[in-house]
């Protein structure tokens, strides 16, 4: 380290006196530029594949280091490590802080590259185990496997990013994490356009640069560490009080924080056993419901989660529950009119996204019902967001673990009642009901322990949002031309049409509930 390294007091007052707002705004407009990319990467991958088998094939091979990565890296992990780090950042000195980090960062090193060697291993068992559809087809089996072991050495590198993220954030830098899936957008997309052509199977060049992004990813992290002098060199140890305390929270937090991921999961076990494009459907509609999802669910349990660990250090009770009720407020008050957006628009915003290239009018047909089914849980999943960090601030992951093995129970038993008369449209309103049973299970034990108090603007802020969506549910209906216009229509007619909905739809809400007394104040808090 330099002479000139900051002294522990420095590190412990690293962004305390900026809003939890303005943090909020950061997050939310650098996921806001990493998901447009990612639609980029949508209509790309879209027109080049379509919902074919080898889209279905691909996706699966994308999808099992995804799932690892959101059960351990940013789910599991960043719950048990950030109140961890915030504890040893506001109450140790700046060794005894750069100790844990580098015992942290060894110990993660080891257990995720050994992870990624037994995976590549273990490919054809994964494949069966995603996708046990595939047993009936040699080939798609096959090519899933040889797909699996180039991208599943992904997780290892995306795991040491989402480490150096959670760092980052901890210490108010939200901006470098959030933007950094760019990366793999435009390392996709460059993969399809440039480099698929060359390859005997085209979704080859996509497996591999899915391993190429997650290196870089890892490597845009660091210069950033080293701004703030936290880039330390890893070391092995197991036993240190902090990655001990890391260890206890660490294994009910895989499943608790990752439940979304694991009802994903069910689906795409279920998909895999229908019809070919049902995986494809779900994949491009869940990626639809990941834009609102990034810029306000993750956008709020990303800054509450170190703000609220804070809080607790520090036994402000009431901050702590003012802090959880801006939350769920802003949560509903931004994620009931995307609901309707989502819902009421679902087939014009296919259209106007993904209909081109390979994708048939039945493809658009069947990602806008799994897109409906899906976005009646929105609300929900973005509440969770917010109560969940809650719990981990506590150091409690066996609570959220309780709650999420309960959901994933529901969407497990709802999905296989549902998928015989509904198809994969059972998968996704399964998936819904899910995240209503973990919302109402979470939001039950918060004000039974007292730790979150309701108070008047929670409900006036229900009471504006649900008024606020039935006027725009109206101005939605008069404005928009019937779907047969919007499958005539020319793709510019298309973009000028959403966005000039999106734009009346959206001021219809805002008029409405400013009517009913909500204020930009409302949105702002300081924790």
């Amino acid at each position: 380290m330099n002479s000139d390294s900051p002294e522990p007091e420095q590190l412990q007052n690293y962004g305390t006196e900026v809003s939890v707002s303005s943090q909020g705004i950061v997050v939310a407009s650098m996921t806001l530029l990493s998901r447009i990319s990612g639609f980029f990467r949508d209509i790309v991958f879209s027109y080049f594949f379509g919902a074919t088998a080898v889209a279905d094939t691909f996706l699966v091979a994308l999808r099992i280091p995804n799932f690892f990565r959101r059960l351990f890296a940013e789910g599991a992990f960043a719950q048990a490590f950030v109140p961890i780090l915030t504890e040893y950042k506001e109450t140790r000195d700046k060794e005894l802080l750069l100790g844990f980090i580098a015992s942290m960062f060894g110990n993660l090193s080891i257990v995720v590259f050994t992870f990624a060697l037994v995976g590549v291993a273990a490919a054809p068992y994964l494949v069966l185990l995603f996708a046990p559809g595939f047993s009936a087809d040699p080939d798609r089996l096959l090519a899933a496997t040889e797909m699996v072991r180039v991208t599943f050495p992904y997780i290892a590198f995306i795991s040491l990013t989402a480490f150096a993220g959670s760092i980052l954030n901890t210490f108010h830098r939200y901006a470098i994490p959030a933007v950094t899936p760019v990366i793999l957008n435009l390392v996709l997309i460059t993969a399809a356009i440039v480099a698929a052509p060359l390859f005997e199977e085209p979704a080859m060049a996509l497996a591999w640069g899915v391993l190429v992004a997650g290196i870089l990813q890892f490597l845009f992290q660091l210069p950033s560490l080293r701004r703030l002098e936290l880039l330390v060199l890893p070391r092995i140890d197991w036993f240190s009080p902090g990655v001990k305390k890391v260890g206890l929270l660490l294994m009910p937090a895989v499943f608790a924080a990752s439940v979304g991921q694991i009802n994903i999961l069910v689906g795409t076990i279920i998909a895999s056993t229908l019809t070919v494009g049902s995986i494809s459907w779900l994949y491009y509609s869940d990626r639809l419901m990941e834009l609102p999802i990034g810029i306000i669910a993750i956008a709020l349990g990303t800054v509450l989660l170190p703000n609220l660990s804070r809080l607790e250090l520090s036994t402000d009770s009431e901050g702590f529950s003012r802090t959880v009720g801006w939350g769920l407020h802003i949560g509903t008050l931004l994620g009931l009119p995307t609901v309707v957006a989502l819902f009421f628009f679902s087939e014009p915003l296919v259209l106007t996204i993904f209909f081109r290239g390979q994708m048939t009018l039945v493809d658009v047909e069947m990602t806008a019902l799994a897109l409906q089914a899906f976005s009646i849980g929105l609300v929900p999943l973005i509440l969770v967001k917010v109560v969940a960090p809650a719990f981990f601030a506590k150091q409690d992951t066996r609570t959220p673990f309780r709650c999420a093995a309960i959901s994933v129970l529901v969407n497990i038993i709802l999905s296989l009642m549902l998928i015989g008369s509904m198809g994969h449209i059972g998968i996704a309103l399964a998936t819904s009901v899910a995240a209503y049973v973990n919302f109402f299970l979470l939001g039950m034990y918060l004000v039974r322990n007292k730790t979150y108090k309701p108070n008047g603007e929670f409900f006036k802020a229900i009471v504006a949002a649900v008024i606020g969506s039935v006027i725009m549910v109206f101005v939605l209906d008069w404005l928009v031309p019937p779907i047969q216009d919007w499958i005539s229509m020319s793709e510019i007619h298309r973009v000028l049409w959403v966005m000039l909905s999106l734009f009346v739809g959206t001021a219809s809400y805002l008029a409405s509930i400013w009517i009913l007394g909500i204020r930009p104040k409302h949105f702002l808090h300081t924790a």
